[in-house]
């Protein structure tokens, strides 16, 4: 007699919405990357562009067993803080989720969203969060961009990758962009339609133009320009250069970085400038900045100023104290705080950052910083072997936070003050939690906003020493 098998009892999958079909929704929140959130049969629905508080038809663009993103389509009741778009790429574009949203609404959103990390923690209690300063431009602050070409020479595309995908929107006229970057955009395109200059394709690996990353130094109207190439080519590139500087005059230096890697790393190691001059010349509240084509600056000049003035506010300088920036940069903060500091100490992991804050130094005639190269719990270990007084500590870490044991190092410094600046409120209350613990009271947290239109924010945290301890 055959003998039958039972085959195990195993549950339906749980049947998911199909991709194409839509959706009618009620938007009760954003997420922390800007986009609408709602319900739809217990599944969360992330929706770009819709506002808390409305109800939107949107399409499904990916469906899974417990999260759909999904386009929006028709506003049915919108938010009373919904306003006309500034930008001419929405919705196609979803770099900006903010940006049809009125700019007080977006400064209180994103007080709550620092609020809610720092409110989760009961340590953290009693911390006064300040309303967002808002950023002096609400559009056309960046000072930079880093594009993507693609395309064909006859028909070329420079812009930006959409969200979760290598498909690429082009964006001649950002919103965001300083206005010279746009026309340097613009006239790029121009430039290799006439020059027939080759596009690369990942695809293929075959081609030379791979990106165009352009540089502004908003008080001198001069910008940089850096076309990216997968191999050296010197007439191509001379002739694409020259006339990008014959229609565009306000292009200082033109620079060729060849990257021939087959990864997303935008820039590579070697430089060939098509111009005399190879660095551009900016200014922060009167302190000097040479950008190389590598050098790191910050996007929001002006909201950089806010941020370096606070600190330095904040810091109640006297001319007596030791300070040690830690994740120094090029020493931006430094220098605003070095008039005030009897000696001030840079750290930073990264060497070519290291080189530009003391040519930095430099130039503005700095003469009582000194900044170091290496990582920083182990530069750490020596300033804490070496026994010198540290009044001020200053803090500004990378969006992942301060790794643990330089919070660790810190500590045992024993400094009566930290400032902590941060670009992640996760990070950010995770780290004033270990500081809290080991004996530093936070006193106040002023957010900035440093990319309108978007759901990022900076903070700055102010912190002191318990007496008792």
């Amino acid at each position: 007699m055959k003998k039958t098998v039972k085959k195990p009892v195993t549950k339906q999958a749980k049947q998911v919405v199909p991709r194409g079909s839509t959706l009618e929704l009620m938007v009760s929140a954003l997420d922390e990357d800007g986009y609408g959130i709602g319900i739809a049969d217990t599944c969360q629905v992330r929706v770009n562009g819709a506002l808390p508080g409305e109800k939107v038809v949107a399409r499904v663009e990916h469906a899974g067993q417990h999260r759909i993103v999904a386009r929006m389509e028709k506003i049915l009741n919108p938010s009373p803080v919904r306003r006309k778009s500034p930008c001419n790429h929405v919705p196609e574009c979803d770099s900006c989720p903010l940006i049809e949203m009125e700019y007080g609404a977006q400064l209180e959103w994103k007080r709550g969203l620092v609020a809610n990390h720092i409110r989760r923690h009961a340590a953290l209690a009693g911390t006064e969060i300040l309303p967002v300063l808002p950023s002096p431009r609400q559009i056309h602050y960046r000072n930079s961009a880093k594009l993507v070409i693609a395309g064909k020479f006859a028909d070329p595309v420079i812009g930006i990758y959409r969200r979760e995908s290598h498909d690429i929107l082009d964006i001649s006229d950002c919103t965001l962009h300083n206005p010279l970057i746009n026309r340097i955009v613009s006239v790029t395109k121009r430039g290799i339609i006439k020059g027939k200059v080759p596009i690369y394709s990942p695809r293929s690996e075959q081609g030379l133009l791979r990106y165009l990353v352009v540089r502004v130094a908003e008080n001198e109207n001069r910008a940089m320009v850096v076309l990216v190439t997968a191999r050296r080519s010197y007439n191509e590139l001379h002739h694409l250069a020259e006339f990008i500087r014959r229609e565009v005059p306000e292009v200082a230096v033109v620079v060729q970085n060849v990257n021939p890697s087959t990864g997303n790393v935008i820039l590579g190691n070697r430089d060939f400038f098509h111009t005399k001059q190879t660095s551009l010349e900016a200014s922060i509240g009167g302190i000097k900045f040479l950008i190389s084509p590598r050098s790191f600056f910050q996007v929001n000049s002006g909201s950089a100023g806010v941020i370096y003035d606070l600190v330095r506010t904040y810091a109640e300088l006297t001319g007596r104290e030791n300070v040690l920036d830690l994740y120094c940069g090029i020493g931006a903060i430094s220098l605003f705080l070095a008039s005030g500091a009897r000696e001030l100490l840079g750290i930073e992991v990264v060497d070519a950052a290291v080189e530009d804050a003391a040519q930095n130094a430099r130039i503005n005639r700095i003469r009582n910083c000194e900044f170091e190269a290496g990582d920083v719990v182990e530069q750490l270990k020596w300033v804490v072997e070496g026994g010198k007084r540290t009044d001020l500590v200053l803090l500004n870490p990378p969006r992942k936070g301060c790794d643990a044991k330089v919070l660790q190092q810190v500590v045992t410094l024993g400094a009566p003050k930290i400032i902590y600046v941060s670009c992640s409120p996760a990070s950010l209350s995770r780290d004033l939690v270990i500081l809290n613990n080991a004996g530093y009271q936070t006193e106040l947290i002023q957010p900035v906003d440093m990319f309108p239109q978007t759901p990022h924010v900076e903070s700055i945290a102010v912190l002191k020493r318990r007496k008792s301890d």
